[in-house]
């Protein structure tokens, strides 16, 4: 019984011994394997950030701007237009003719060149309709506009009372612009405003998988070289195999630092898009919506036949700026009341609708609060300004009325709206700022990677080969 119990363990031994190296080869192409997947996970994760950072801070958000300085420049030509029809050769107000249209031709050459670098820019169907709606539109409104010049030059006339011939051209201008040329450039604006917002949910996406995959692939990684580690110090009685620690040591640097730059990038996109983007995009559309406004106040005062139309747009403008239930007449002391409910609740209430109160409630930057409060004090007191000159106006005072709409003098309205234009410009630049900061951080953290991954998963891997192959050589 005891000769044939011998003669079995002598037959599995050989057995045994072969099966050795086959499951440390295993163990070894495994930790090698994952490794490899690793590395293919971290540079897919590294290439779509990349990439995403690229489109958002110097493709799409460049885009986005310019579309909202194109709406911008288009209300501001035409508030300017209307503005020189209004003025005539009278002087004295503040505003001359001679400096409306100065402003009109800069604010024309600044639409002109932004619709030619949105046509350049043109991604989608979408994108390209629009510009072409603008080109030929604009093409129009100018056309129209030097006519109304024209005919306004050749009838002097009171402040205020144009030419009917050149009153009739202006109307044509302006509700092409209105039908037309406005739509086509809100269009283009939010075409941009929604390729930024799907390249950010990617690019959100590709980094939140990256990181994922990446903590589950280190973490198999770490223990298939444990199991190693484990298998070939048992195996060989043998307390710490150096290369594999190595290995191990390696892994658990280069996972770390994999899943801290992934988590580090997704915080980069998050600061970039949602607190520093969206506050730009709601201040940049405010700032054209606000010249929207500001032109139909110069529409209301040179048209009193389609005052009516012009002080609807311009409170529906005050809507979209700022919003709160109400009319025009009692606008100012139900935001008044908002806007003391918002102080009451330590600002952490808004209770304003509008591009003004969306910024209120993305407040994210040191100094933004600050910025953001004052720009809308200095709206308050633009639209108290508005109402003052229309009561002008019912009074029987257009000359006065024209004064103080336009003219730059402290206290009078085209200066507080200036003020106001001022705050939401430097509310936009801390913004703005953060932004560029954003994606210039997250650019950097990449750098380094394209060269650091391989190496890293190279050294994982050749410690591995260099610590099984002196355990395989025993069994030769």
């Amino acid at each position: 019984m005891a000769v044939t119990e011998l003669a079995t363990s002598h037959r599995r031994a050989p057995a045994d011994r072969g099966g050795v190296p086959s499951r440390i080869w295993a163990l070894a192409a495994v930790a090698v394997l994952l490794a490899v997947g690793l590395l293919a996970t971290g540079a897919s994760g590294i290439s779509a950030t990349r990439s995403g950072l690229r489109v958002i801070g110097h493709v799409a958000g460049p885009q986005v701007r310019a579309g909202s300085d194109l709406y911008f420049a288009l209300n501001d030509m035409d508030a300017q237009l209307a503005n020189a029809l209004m003025l005539g050769d009278t002087q004295g107000l503040g505003l001359t003719r001679t400096k409306a249209l100065e402003i009109y031709e800069q604010r024309r050459v600044q639409a002109d060149g932004d619709v030619q670098q949105a046509a350049s820019l043109a991604a989608d169907d979408t994108a390209r309709k629009a510009v072409t709606a603008l080109l030929n539109g604009l093409g129009g409104y100018e056309a129209l506009a030097a006519r109304a010049l024209l005919l306004d030059g050749q009838a002097p006339h009171p402040v205020g009372r144009p030419a009917p011939a050149a009153l009739a051209v202006y109307r044509q201008a302006t509700d092409l612009m209105k039908s037309d040329v406005l739509p086509a450039a809100r269009q283009l604006a939010q075409s941009n405003a929604a390729d930024l917002t799907r390249t950010y949910d990617d690019t959100r996406s590709a980094v939140g998988g990256a990181l994922t995959w990446t903590a589950v692939l280190g973490g198999l990684l770490l223990l298939a070289l444990l199991a190693t580690q484990i298998y070939v110090g048992r195996r060989f009685r043998r307390t710490l195999n150096p290369a594999l620690a190595a290995a191990t040591l390696a892994a658990i640097v280069l996972v770390a630092m994999g899943v801290n730059l992934f988590a580090t990038e997704g915080t980069h996109l998050r600061l970039a898009k949602e607190d520093a983007f969206d506050s730009v995009l709601a201040l940049t559309q405010a700032r054209a919506v606000s010249y929207d406004a500001n032109a139909d106040e110069s529409r209301y005062l040179l048209d009193p036949e389609r005052a009516a139309r012009y002080e609807q747009s311009f409170f529906d403008r005050t809507q979209e700026i700022a919003g709160v239930y109400g009319t025009l007449g009692t606008y100012d002391d139900h935001l008044a009341r908002a806007l003391e409910s918002y102080e009451q609740s330590h600002k952490t209430n808004v209770p304003i609708t509008g591009y003004l109160g969306a910024e209120l409630r993305n407040v994210t930057f040191p100094g933004e609060r600050a910025a953001a409060d004052t720009a809308v004090s200095r709206y308050q007191v633009y639209q108290r300004d508005d109402r003052r000159m229309r009561a002008m106006v019912v009074r029987g005072d257009v000359a006065g009325a024209v004064a103080f709409g336009t003219s730059t003098r402290p206290g009078d309205s085209n200066d507080d709206f200036d003020q106001y234009d001022q705050a939401l410009v430097a509310v936009t630049d801390i913004n703005q700022n953060a932004f560029d900061r954003a994606i210039a951080d997250g650019e950097s953290e990449l750098s380094g990677w394209d060269l650091g991954l391989p190496i890293g998963v190279v050294l994982i891997a050749a410690f591995v080969l260099v610590g099984v192959r002196p355990r395989l050589a025993e069994f030769r």
